[in-house]
């Protein structure tokens, strides 16, 4: 098992050569404009998670998806020569939903806050349904006596 660091080290070089290589260009009309967000390796170097978004639309995502995928061996072949480890970790592309989950959160948020103002509106006009002071002060309980 390797130390987290090397681990840490593995993901970041294997994430930035895969950008690298899809500046460079895979010569697949499929693959739109793909961003590599994350890799996350196994901490047996054996397997590598590659988090990765698409900006466009479903269509452009799917087949983007698509082109990744028929060229995984061509990208593995790839960062196996230029990173110079013992075995190369296998490549599973995985579509990040990060800005979907963000923009979802913004939404709640705004929501939320036009609520409390809702709220905050409704409670600077509102009265006391009895008496300001409904407790009983203990100079009144002496006064009844």
């Amino acid at each position: 098992m390797a130390g987290s660091d090397r681990v840490a080290r593995l993901a970041d070089r294997i994430r930035v050569l895969l950008a690298e290589r899809l500046e460079k260009g895979l010569r697949d009309p499929r693959l739109g404009f793909v961003t590599i967000t994350d890799v996350r390796v196994t901490g047996d170097l054996q397997h590598a998670s590659v988090f990765y978004t698409v900006l466009g639309s479903d269509e452009e995502r799917a087949s983007s998806a698509a082109a990744l995928t028929s060229a995984t061996g061509m990208l593995r072949s790839a960062i196996g020569r230029q990173l110079g480890v013992r075995l190369t970790p296998t490549l599973e592309f995985i579509h990040d939903a990060l800005p979907e989950n963000a923009g979802h959160i913004a939404d709640l948020l705004r929501e939320a806050r036009e609520r409390d103002e809702a709220v905050a509106g409704l409670a600077a006009s509102a009265q006391y349904a009895g008496d300001a002071d409904p407790y009983v002060k203990p100079r009144e309980a002496d006064a009844d006596d």
